[in-house]
């Protein structure tokens, strides 16, 4: 390696999960490579959760935000106080690989035009199943992605190194230089699709994206963020469409925009109404109608 030993700042979010995060912490400290830092920032749990996080160890930094400011902005505030030559964003609901390091870092220094490294991700509860072994191309009119081998089994199929179009938020790592160059995550996003946009920008600077199958983290999946929340409903909803609006250049903003008007809105109200999910339906709207009253800047250019 360029940089044998290279310090690692792994960042992670604690938001009312602070046994969760122990957990993680446990993981952390069987890992193989010898340097790296731990920050936990606490998104303004309330409730003492912040006193609860696991900081015996002598590498790990503890930030107790007085705010939340989303996943975005609280990785920003680990990202500022990080020291390392890498930076891994690392969801809190997560375990890892003794030596799941070491293979994202070896690529970063093999290949200088690489820009982020995600690894294999699989779900913890069930780890012969994959979440995430890449993300196809963004559909440019339903504004959606695919995560590769979703819910396959591991057998092999996906243990291949390959680039790839998005990173994994869960598990995203980048270089001092990239970030550099790059700058911090959007926090306009507050939840969700922020990695994507992150993921955009590192490639519109001519850096590329990364998967890594022999480094492995095991994910618990939406502990902090329930399955069919009213907030998935509608921060999902408001930035598939704010990712648009920053990312895409003017046809295919307008070919979505039609898709969305024509098909997705009158489809996705009929739904809620059918199943008379009305906070749904309202957490809908007000994602849509957040949209046409916040203006964005456009980064296609950019």
């Amino acid at each position: 390696m360029k940089n044998e030993y290279a310090l690692v700042s792994i960042i992670t979010i604690n938001y009312k999960q602070a046994e969760v995060t122990n957990q993680l912490i446990a993981s952390l400290q069987r890992i193989t490579w010898p340097n790296f830092e731990l920050i936990v920032v606490d998104n303004n749990s309330g409730e003492n959760d912040c006193s609860k996080i696991n900081t015996t160890n002598k590498n790990t930094l503890l930030i107790c935000n007085t705010k939340n400011d989303g996943f975005a902005g609280g990785n920003n505030i680990g990202i500022k106080a990080a020291k390392g030559d890498y930076i891994l964003l690392l969801n809190n609901d997560t375990e890892v690989a003794p030596g799941f390091l070491e293979p994202m870092i070896e690529l970063f220094e093999k290949n200088d035009s690489i820009g982020a490294v995600s690894p294999k991700i699989k779900f913890f509860h069930h780890p012969e199943l994959i979440q995430y072994a890449g993300f196809t191309k963004m559909n440019p009119f339903t504004l959606r992605m695919h995560a590769i081998g979703s819910r396959q089994i591991d057998n092999g199929t996906y243990d291949e190194v390959s680039e790839t179009h998005f990173a994994h938020g869960c598990a995203m790592m980048v270089s001092r230089k990239v970030l550099e160059t790059v700058g911090y995550m959007p926090e306009e996003y507050f939840l969700y699709y922020e990695e994507h946009d992150w993921s955009a920008a590192i490639k519109r600077k001519g850096y590329q994206i990364w998967y890594q199958p022999e480094s492995l983290v095991l994910h618990k999946e939406s502990i902090s963020v329930k399955k069919g929340s009213v907030l998935k409903t509608y921060f999902i909803n408001r930035n598939r469409i704010l990712f648009m609006k920053r990312n895409f250049n003017w046809i295919n903003r307008l070919m979505a925009f039609l898709f969305i008007l024509l098909i997705s809105f009158p489809k996705n109200l009929l739904m809620f109404l059918i199943k008379s999910e009305y906070k749904h339906l309202q957490a809908y709207w007000d994602a849509i109608s957040w949209n046409f009253t916040h203006k964005t800047k456009n980064r296609w250019n950019h």
